[in-house]
Order: C-alpha cells, then structure tokens, then sequence
C-alpha cells in the first residue's frame, strides 16, 4: 500500500475518532483507558499531540530525560485542553501530514487505532477497525521495535489473522481477528490472550 493510501485510512480515523468523542459525556472522558494510567481524555489528547512542532518536542524530551515513555505519559497528562478543544484539534490534522521524527507513515495509523480502541473498550462502545488499515498496523507492530518489541516479546508464536490475509511469526500458531492481533502486538490486554 502507498503512502497515500495510508494517509487515507489515517484521516478517516482520526475524524471518525473525533465524531465518537463528541459523543462523550463529562464522566466517560474521565474513565481509565485501557493504556496504562492514562484517562480517555488523555489518551484522545495524546492521539493530537503526534503534530506538535519539533522545537517543542525536543524540549519535552530533554525534560523528560531522553525517556519516551516519560514523554508522552507527561505531556498527555500535562494537557489541560477541555473535550471540544481536543476533539476540534483531532479533526484538524485530518489532512496534515506532520509525523514525529523517525517515525514511518504507519505510525500514526497505529497511533489512532490502538489509541482509538484504549477509548473504546473500557466505555463498552464498539469500534471495529477497519480490516486493510488493521493489517498495515500489525505488520507495523511487528516490523518495529521500540516501544512494542513484538518480535522479541512473541519470539515462538505465529499470529494468523482469521479474516485477513496476515501472517507474522514463527512457532505455534495464534489465530484470531486482525483487529485482536493489533491490540496484542501493541501490548493491550484488549488483544488475545497469549501473554
């Protein structure tokens, strides 16, 4: 798939993950999300904050010690905007084509996905991922090391999804959903159990 393609599929969920926030209530924005110590507002704030400028972002770094996971779990936390702001700026970036440093055009495909499901699944409100974008995801998980080491953390498993043509891994044989297969390999207990 062309980048455009994954440009594409990254625009229609951010705005789709936009329309379900607006839908939120005061106390479902406050609920804890299935990432870790983070709150659905933060992690919604979190999925806008992959566009902010690289002066910025070398400067949190330095803050944060050179610790990417202190990074964002400190400015996700840090973020005080209210929902609508959040929301607005979300369907900002659709469009935008601003990405981190270092990072490939499927990262922020990642991003929302994952992100999309941490709001969703602690809410009980349904989200399926659309199956070609879950499959650019996977084999972005687990072609990639850091932050998720797929690879190194299922070093005797193959995942095989049941309704896509995916295929990672050598060892036994681990079949289920596509979408299941992203949460897992993202290190989300939402995904199969396998850990």
């Amino acid at each position: 798939m062309d980048d455009a393609q994954i440009w594409a599929h990254i625009d229609e969920q951010r705005a789709d993950l936009a329309d379900l926030l607006d839908t939120l209530t005061p106390e479902q924005w406050e609920t804890p999300s299935l990432c870790q110590g983070w709150t659905v507002r933060q992690a919604a704030a979190h999925v806008t904050q992959s566009t902010t400028n690289w002066t910025r972002v070398t400067f949190e770094l330095m803050r944060s010690g050179f610790r990417f996971n202190a990074l964002t779990l400190r400015m996700a936390r840090e973020d005080h905007r209210r929902p609508e702001e959040i929301t607005a700026a979300m369907r900002a970036m659709v469009g935008g084509r601003r990405r981190p440093p270092g990072t490939a055009v499927a990262d922020p495909l990642v991003d929302v996905l994952v992100h999309g499901q941490d709001i969703a699944v602690p809410l009980g409100i349904p989200r399926t991922m659309p199956v070609p974008a879950a499959v650019i995801a996977a084999e972005r998980l687990w072609t990639m090391g850091f932050p998720f080491n797929a690879r190194r953390r299922f070093p005797n498993l193959t995942f095989a999804a049941t309704d896509a043509d995916f295929s990672v891994g050598d060892g036994d044989v681990v079949r289920g959903p596509i979408q299941d297969i992203v949460m897992t390999l993202s290190g989300r207990r939402a995904g199969l159990p396998v850990e």
